[in-house]
């Protein structure tokens, strides 16, 4: 049974990758603070998810604490083709065309396969390949050419991705690889899928149709389409992942930030958990210290008040995905700790619902504060209730107790939240008491004497019962 010494409350998702699949180092990424390990499926292969799959659940049962597995869906991502030689350099004003051509490419075009896209595109219109760092201009489209002048030129290798901002291009949510690899998906033991690039609450419910709740939905923002349509693709999605690479692009960077703020604020109100992610310790990939920029981005997105922070490439394929880990957990225990932190969270609290289970979520929420409570305890059958508690960010962490292995779980992405797993059942107001007091001290979460606020439900089980409060003192 693994025992924090400090239990976060911001969570940190690490992707999986050749840097970081053996079972010592995930192991390892799970000690140091990892709560949610992501599957990227836009690389690897089902074997190689599997493996990964098998690995978690091995050092969840050996640490005794419940891990979250994300897979990642690719999406309708655009690709040039490859090169002759592997990559050209661009030159600013010279002619380059996009084709649907299957050559190889060379100094003056490149295979573009996605016929789609062509009707849809207008003389002027930008595309950007590479994250933005190449950029060309449209000056001549047919059904099967797209003439460019390079605006911004450099290297361009195989395989690069290709973001056309301005105009619309019409795609479905679920590309033939996502199926195939939603088919794979829903036979492991997977807690989220990450859709990407969605831009209409429509393509949140497509993907549903396909799980039938075996899974939650974390809805990728990073088109402006999204942005649009954000506050319904918040009511239908379980999660929002602010998925800055696509945005920075699809965006001008100088709105990025705003645009950040403005998704969390309106994840908060939700009350659903919302994730930043993308280039959060960029420069670990190869540095073993971050830069001062970075510490400060990782900072403001738990100042924010975000359920979780994400390491992509840093923890895949960097050369120090354990020290990447080690200092974002240090970064969010740091604000965390800050006398302000509580404080800027409490100024931001959204507004209750006119539900018994609100009313007594708020009232222990009050108590925390009057009577200095050093934790939270609520027992949950659909973690409906720790995620009312986590909605309000009190000031000490909450423990959610539940019976179900998929709700312990999913609380592994909520922020404030350390999940357990009660592996007996309980069937009456003292038996959850006392082992609700067992826990703490089993797991060190509160010293001798502490005031603790337990919260649940009668009948014991039954979802939407939470109707009692009751205070104890830890053993």
């Amino acid at each position: 049974m693994h025992s924090p010494q400090y239990v976060k409350k911001t969570k940190i998702i690490a992707t999986l990758g050749p840097a970081s699949s053996t079972q010592d180092m995930i192991s390892a990424l799970a000690l140091a603070g990892v709560n949610v390990f992501r599957l990227n499926f836009s690389h690897g292969t089902h074997e190689t998810h599997a493996a990964n799959l098998k690995i978690i659940r091995e050092v969840e049962l050996k640490l005794g604490t419940p891990l979250g597995i994300l897979a990642d869906l690719q999406g309708p991502k655009f690709r040039i083709g490859s090169f002759e030689q592997g990559s050209i350099h661009l030159r600013g004003g010279q002619k380059f065309t996009l084709d649907l051509g299957g050559d190889l490419g060379t100094l003056t075009r490149v295979s573009f396969p996605h016929a789609i896209v062509y009707p849809h595109l207008k003389k002027d219109s930008k595309i950007l390949i590479d994250d933005g760092k190449i950029q060309l201009k449209i000056t001549k489209v047919t059904a099967k050419t797209i003439e460019t002048i390079v605006q911004t030129g450099g290297p361009l290798s195989d395989h690069k991705g290709v973001n056309i901002p301005e105009d619309r291009i019409p795609s479905s949510a679920l590309t033939d690889k996502d199926l195939k690899d939603l088919k794979f998906i829903l036979t492991q033991d997977i807690d989220f899928i990450g859709l990407s690039f969605v831009q209409h609450p429509d393509d949140i419910k497509t993907l549903k149709k396909h799980v039938k709740n075996k899974a939650q939905i974390i809805a990728k923002v990073e088109k402006p389409q999204a942005i649009q349509y954000l506050d319904e693709i918040i009511t239908v999605s379980d999660s929002i992942m602010v998925a800055r690479g696509d945005l920075g692009v699809e965006f001008p960077p100088e709105n990025v930030p705003a645009l950040q703020k403005k998704i969390v604020r309106l994840c908060r109100l939700h009350g659903k958990p919302v994730i930043i992610a993308t280039q959060m310790l960029e420069s670990m990939i190869k540095s073993p210290i971050p830069t001062r920029a970075e510490a400060s981005d990782v900072a403001t997105a738990v100042y924010d008040g975000a359920d979780a922070v994400m390491l992509s490439a840093e923890s895949a394929v960097g050369d120090h995905p354990l020290e990447a880990v080690q200092i974002m957990a240090k970064i969010i225990r740091n604000v965390e700790q800050d006398s302000f932190y509580p404080r800027l969270l409490k100024a931001t609290m959204p507004i209750i619902e006119n539900t018994v289970s609100d009313a007594i979520t708020s009232a222990s929420q009050q108590l925390v504060y009057d009577l200095d409570a050093k934790l939270i305890i609520t027992f949950t059958a659909t973690g409906g209730t720790a995620l009312r508690e986590a909605h309000k960010r009190p000031p000490c962490p909450i423990v959610g107790l539940t019976e179900s292995k998929s709700v312990a779980r999913n609380l592994t992405l909520t922020w404030g939240v350390f999940p357990v797993l009660l592996t007996e059942k309980v069937s009456d107001f003292e038996e959850l008491t006392q082992k609700a007091l067992s826990i703490v001290q089993d797991y060190k979460l509160a010293p001798k004497g502490a005031r603790i606020v337990i919260t649940f439900g009668v009948p014991f089980g039954r979802p939407g019962t939470t109707n009692i409060i009751n205070v104890e003192e830890a053993k």
